[in-house]
């Protein structure tokens, strides 16, 4: 139905906002024309397109432990928030709110040693920029922390990988979060609010041209 008042989740921002690579190619990247007609066959077929992994995995088990291994290692209390918001755009849950100094902070699980980011040019991504940015816009924050936490792997979940990388309790607390801050940009925000305006009718015109094909295929059923 292309709904105009879709929403998109703060972690797909970033996949809207790549850079169409020339002016042909309209205000939307292939990349993010890719996602778009992804979520438009999620609408149309009434599925969601799960991925997981281990990682995806990890992250979600461990969620707790990393949040008390930041809380720990910064003096903080902060507890895992439950609420959604939304504004005309976008719509998200972040991961902590700390309503006294207004300042988010969200939490990424490394999988392994070998994968957490040891320095904070090692965890800058624009998926997870533009994510910190829609949670911004969402609960009115300056800044927003991405913290980069290293806890034990569940057992189940590590398979061949050298126990080593995986089982990290006696490395020091504070080696073990990396926290990388992004500043709020009201510029890059607007910016994020035209791009939904622009992806929004792609997403009408992927619906309207399945329906049509489909309409005639089948009408050409009928004619056979």
């Amino acid at each position: 139905n292309g709904r105009p008042s879709m929403k998109f989740r703060c972690s797909s921002i970033g996949k809207l906002m790549t850079e169409p690579r020339s002016k042909s190619d309209g205000p939307l990247s292939v990349g993010a024309k890719t996602y778009i007609r992804e979520l438009a066959a999620q609408e149309i077929f009434g599925v969601d397109f799960v991925v997981s992994s281990k990682a995806i995995e990890k992250g979600i088990e461990c969620e707790s432990d990393s949040i008390a291994l930041l809380n720990t290692v910064r003096g903080l209390s902060l507890e895992k928030n439950t609420e959604r918001k939304s504004n005309d755009f976008i719509t998200g849950e972040c991961d902590l709110f700390d309503e006294q100094t207004r300042r988010g902070h969200d939490i990424k699980t490394s999988w392994s040693i070998a994968t957490f980011p040891i320095v904070v040019s090692d965890c800058e991504d624009k998926l997870y920029e533009f994510q910190m940015r829609g949670y911004m816009a969402l609960w009115d924050a300056d800044e927003w922390e991405v913290n980069y936490c290293l806890v034990d792997t569940p057992d189940r979940l590590i398979g061949f990988e050298p126990m080593e990388l995986h089982f990290v309790s006696n490395i020091p607390e504070h080696m073990r979060v990396t926290t990388w801050t992004v500043k709020r940009d009201m510029e890059k925000e607007a910016a994020i609010f035209e791009k939904v305006k622009h992806a929004r009718e792609y997403f009408k015109q992927v619906i309207a041209e399945f329906d049509q094909t489909h309409a005639l295929a089948a009408q050409l059923k009928k004619a056979a």
